[in-house]
């Protein structure tokens, strides 16, 4: 699939448009013959078949290249803003778990009544709302009107070292943070709710109410067990959307993670790291699929083989 993936993501760059060496994006007072001499330092005079067997020859070596922008190697660049991205990345996708399972159980358990309603209201609007209009709408009222939250950036002025820098980091994360959770949780509950109300619906659950079990065990052995394996596939599936949406946050945020990396290079078309993003990217959303399937065999033995 990462070999699939890798032959897309290079064909799709190079059939692009325009490029970073079109005549007057450099500098427009530069020769055609300084223009062609970068090319060759760059491979770029190559025939493209011998400029993707470089290039797969490189990443399989963890080296993507050396930024057309900056000049600086694109591996560092990235490994560099990786930590910040995966970091947000995680801490949202647990919280939206852990979050939308009690909501959409106890939406489910509470069927018609008030809380039903008030989750369901709350699911839609975070289904239906945009992640950059409620980022402005965070940075207006967090940060401009009660000061509670800084607007941009990943540290503060002043230096801060040890865990007091750590508490920066997270005060800086927060709204962002806050934001992939909140639109992360919408069609997460949603589905919650109706698989809780198929499993209330099913003989199985009929027949242990029957026999006086209590709720705690209910929850426990009959309504989990068989909602953790399709919500752990929906997980692995969301994968994709959590880190693409990771590029409009971080640049609105001004947070420097792949999200905004990837924005800046994409408008200046260097596409040595455009390309060593998607691969990053790519591959961590096939390992967090990958990861996905094995928690999948652990939570249901039903689908091990012999």
């Amino acid at each position: 699939m990462l070999f699939l993936i890798s032959i897309v993501s290079f064909l799709a760059i190079h059939l692009a448009p325009n490029s970073f060496f079109s005549a007057g994006e450099l500098n427009p007072n530069m020769t055609k013959e300084a223009i062609e001499q970068l090319k060759a330092v760059y491979g770029l005079d190559k025939s493209l078949l011998m400029q993707y067997v470089d290039w797969v020859t490189n990443m399989l070596h963890l080296n993507f290249g050396i930024s057309f922008a900056s000049g600086q190697d694109v591996s560092s660049e990235i490994f560099k803003r990786l930590p910040v991205t995966l970091t947000m990345n995680i801490i949202s996708l647990i919280s939206v778990f852990v979050i939308s399972l009690y909501l959409g159980i106890k939406a489910a358990l509470n069927y018609e009544k008030k809380s039903d309603y008030i989750i369901r209201q709350i699911s839609l609007i975070s289904f239906s709302m945009p992640s950059f209009y409620l980022a402005l709408l965070f940075i207006i009222f967090f940060s401009l009107k009660l000061d509670l939250f800084p607007i941009a950036g990943l540290h503060s002025i002043e230096e801060k070292t040890g865990l007091v820098n750590y508490l920066d980091m997270a005060w800086h994360l927060a709204l962002p943070i806050g934001v992939m959770i909140f639109v992360g949780l919408g069609s997460m509950i949603i589905y919650i709710r109706s698989l809780t109300l198929e499993i209330l619906k099913s003989d199985y659950y009929y027949f242990a109410l029957s026999r006086g079990i209590g709720k705690k065990d209910l929850l426990r052995y009959y309504i989990l067990p068989n909602l953790l394996p399709p919500i752990v596939t929906l997980l692995g599936l969301s994968l994709p959307g959590l880190i693409g949406g990771s590029v409009i946050l971080e640049s609105i945020f001004g947070i420097e993670g792949m999200g905004q990396l990837f924005f800046i290079s994409a408008l200046s078309r260097d596409y040595p790291i455009i390309m060593g993003t998607l691969m990053i990217t790519s591959f961590l959303t096939l390992l967090g699929n990958m990861l996905a399937d094995l928690i999948l065999l652990r939570l249901n033995p039903y689908m091990k083989r012999d």
